[in-house]
């Protein structure tokens, strides 16, 4: 791989090729071994050995601890003269590695700025208290008098839709409690709030969430509202989870306002654009977005139903819960505990003369079997199901125990999708790959001249070389040849090859496409396909 190598430096930033040439004079002056600080796990990295001044102070970082050594970063060799005393404090046997100057001050950066996050709010003076039981009157009285557990409770909440998070994730462990936010479908730790108080913080949320903050020994759902300035508030979906040191909090957010509803906002191309228009101009008909949780499948349908919102239609929804409020649009939020499944919705909206019917997700032979009846008798049908690729789709609901007969005379258009994450603009840099591994990814021979790929770097205006997300789509329509497969009861695979002969690119062949034209990168399109 050494010719490999040298081609990737050719391409590199000059910028960058300093910095690493730097590094690697400062390892050979020093006799220690030079190491690439993005190849390390941001979640191994120690805390708590070594108090933050001292980590300002001599710009070091203790990477992780293996028996009595650790394994110390640093980039400026003269804070070798810092070994003695960290060896001192800490009691350990410290090796020094050298890392590229730049990595190091962005990984300082982002690990101060949670740390600095606790000295602002003023919960470094409650670690060496003891945690109070909380109860609900106390919890209520702390919400007015703005203790340092609600300036960081609320904090964090804006932090997150600053940083545009999708989920937020509050977790207890022994001796520690994370916060960490999921930023374009990734988890970032961003603090370590002591211990002492992990109890206070999740009773702090369950107050808020309006839940019963005396019972930890159960699952529990709520919802917060929190007012912002720009557009009047944003929802959070909260779930609690009884783990062995406490309760597990993850909020997903649900901000409706900030959801992208327009059709040409997907980022389909103009093929798969008009597959979809066409199948939402039908009168009757089941259409299915599929992907894991978290792929965009309920923007995707709701940019259908922004479409097809007019005051000529009766359109309702069922879903659990509403994420996105579309006016003009009946929107039924079930509840299993009283009966309010999603079969119960489906059966009412067929007693309200509906048009159109959204189904938030296909969880039952029930739920599919009305929503197939519903698609055969004059109302068109969007939902969502948990499948892989299109092609499984029809062998998963045939698997539930829905007749191949109507599934073929039903269902009009699958939709297979993931969200890959975007390279940054301004630090993305070109990658240069042997044609043989082109090939072996996936490209036809005829892309690989002069096909121009990239790779992350990361800067300050990104995440680890990545900020947004592009939707990567899979478009199935079912031909008269595709649903006599299906009533031979015709397998994924044989569905697939047939998608393919009539020229629908699968799920990985469209992610390649978005590398190839510089929005996302090989590593990521290996991620999600």
């Amino acid at each position: 791989m050494p010719e490999q190598r040298s081609v990737l430096t050719a391409g590199a930033d000059p910028a960058r090729v300093d910095v690493r040439q730097a590094a690697a004079a400062a390892a050979a002056a020093l006799g220690a071994p030079l190491l690439d600080l993005d190849a390390f796990d941001p979640q191994q990295i120690e805390r708590g050995l070594i108090d933050r001044k001292t980590i300002r102070r001599h710009q070091v970082l203790p990477l992780t601890r293996r028996g009595g050594r650790l394994l110390l970063a640093l980039s400026d060799p003269a804070a070798m003269s810092a070994l003695d005393e960290i060896k001192f404090h800490t009691g350990l046997s410290v090796q020094p590695v050298v890392v590229e100057a730049d990595k190091l001050d962005r990984v300082l950066r982002l690990r101060g700025r949670g740390e600095g996050l606790l000295d602002e709010i003023g919960l470094e003076a409650l670690n060496g208290e003891a945690a109070p039981e909380p109860d609900a009157a106390g919890e209520a009285a702390a919400g007015a008098n703005e203790t340092p557990i609600v300036r960081l409770v609320n904090r964090l909440l804006f932090d997150a839709l600053q940083a545009e998070a999708s989920d937020i994730h509050f977790e207890p462990f022994e001796t520690t409690c994370r916060v960490r936010f999921r930023i374009d479908g990734i988890l970032h730790e961003i603090t370590r709030p002591p211990v002492n108080i992990a109890r206070r913080i999740a009773s702090r949320l369950k107050i808020m969430a309006r839940m019963d903050i005396s019972e930890r020994r159960l699952p529990q759902d709520g919802r917060i509202r929190l007012r912002t300035a720009n557009d009047g508030g944003v929802d959070f979906r909260v779930n609690t989870l009884p783990t062995l040191w406490g309760e597990k909090l993850v909020l997903r957010v649900l901000d409706g306002g900030g959801a992208q509803l327009d059709i040409d906002a997907l980022g389909l191309t103009d093929t798969q654009r008009e597959l979809f228009v066409f199948a939402l101009q039908a009168s009757q008909g089941l259409i299915l977005a599929t992907g894991p949780t978290g792929s965009g499948k309920t923007v995707t349908l709701y940019a259908g139903l922004r479409l097809l919102n007019t005051p000529e239609r009766n359109i309702a929804t069922a879903e659990d819960p509403v994420e996105i409020n579309l006016e003009g649009v009946n929107q039924v939020a079930v509840n299993n505990r009283i009966g309010l499944d999603f079969a119960a919705a489906l059966r009412a909206f067929l007693r309200q003369d509906p048009d159109i019917l959204m189904v938030g997700e296909i969880r039952d032979l029930e739920t599919a079997g009305i929503a197939v009846k519903a698609a055969q008798t004059g109302h068109l049908v969007l939902s969502t199901l948990h499948t892989n690729s299109a092609g499984e789709t029809l062998t998963r609901l045939q698997n539930m125990g829905v007749p191949a007969f109507n599934l073929a005379t039903s269902v009009r258009l699958i939709i297979a999708q993931r969200l890959a994450r975007k390279l940054c603009r301004h630090c993305r840099r070109p990658l240069r790959l042997p044609r043989d591994a082109l090939l072996k990814a996936g490209f036809r021979p005829d892309e690989t001249d002069g096909l121009q790929l990239f790779s992350a770097q990361g800067c300050e205006h990104c995440k680890g070389g990545y900020r947004g997300r592009v939707g990567i789509y899979e478009m199935l329509p079912v031909s008269q040849a595709m649903a006599g497969i299906i009533m031979r009861d015709g397998n994924a695979l044989e569905i697939a090859a047939q998608a393919r002969q009539e020229g629908h690119d699968c799920l990985r062949r469209a992610a390649l496409e978005r590398a190839a034209a510089g929005l996302t990168s090989l590593d990521e399109v290996n991620r999600v396909t």
